[in-house]
């Protein structure tokens, strides 16, 4: 009987664990209808650590991105779980996971997604209002001045470059402080010396604040930069480590 018992451990040692920053366990997700129906994740099964840089790479079409949203709460798999920082998303309705969202996930897009009508300050403060945060538009030009756009708070996304337009994804997405940033295909739309400062940007905004980073990316050079590649073909985890 008594080697059923698990042992106990050190009361430091039990401290220290922390669950996994995201925790996917055989998802599968369907897009389409009818003869369009497609099977796109096929029984997915992935843990990522805390503070750990994931690069996502595999072929156009084997479920990168759609695996990305599945992280992210921005769609929701037909069967499986999904637990981001200790939540339950299957547990949440689409008004819990928009909230979850804005308060622990932060999302940078290929195609910066701003607001055309809103100027970078007010891009970066949507979020925060959002979210209820005290002094939105100071923390917001902090998060601008912190990725080289401190004297352009006030340009809208048609006054500035493509490179700039990023920048300004980019505070947006750090403006929350969250525990997760999830990148898809961050430089895709920019030209190679542009695209590796948004890249250098990236992985200096991690480090120092000790993000989870999951980046979605086609050039295999920028994914073995993350402490982990994990290839996806066809659906299914080809490959989960280096």
């Amino acid at each position: 009987m008594d080697s059923l018992i698990e042992p106990s451990l050190p009361a430091s040692h039990s401290q220290n664990l922390k669950p996994d920053a995201i925790a996917i366990s055989n998802v599968n997700l369907t897009l389409g209808s009818g003869a369009a129906r497609v099977h796109i994740l096929k029984d997915i099964s992935l843990r990522i650590g805390r503070a750990e840089a994931i690069g996502l790479i595999g072929p156009s079409g084997s479920g990168k991105s759609t695996l990305l949203m599945v992280m992210a709460g921005l769609e929701r798999p037909d069967r499986g779980e999904v637990v981001v920082d200790g939540t339950h998303f299957n547990a949440l309705d689409e008004d819990g996971l928009a909230r979850f969202r804005g308060r622990h996930v932060g999302i940078v897009f290929q195609s910066f997604h701003l607001i055309p009508t809103m100027t970078a300050l007010e891009n970066v403060a949507v979020p925060l209002e959002l979210a209820g945060a005290p002094n939105a538009s100071a923390r917001a030009a902090s998060e601008l001045d912190a990725v080289g756009l401190g004297a352009r708070l006030h340009h809208y996304p048609t006054q500035l470059s493509g490179g700039e337009q990023q920048r300004v994804a980019l505070a947006r997405a750090f403006a929350p402080d969250p525990a997760i940033l999830v990148a898809d295909e961050p430089t895709g739309n920019l030209d190679e010396v542009t695209g590796q400062q948004i890249v250098d940007l990236l992985f200096a905004k991690h480090a120092e604040r000790g993000m989870t980073l999951v980046l979605v990316t086609h050039d295999s050079a920028l994914a073995q930069r993350c402490d982990r590649v994990v290839k996806l073909r066809s659906g299914r985890i080809d490959e989960a480590g280096r």
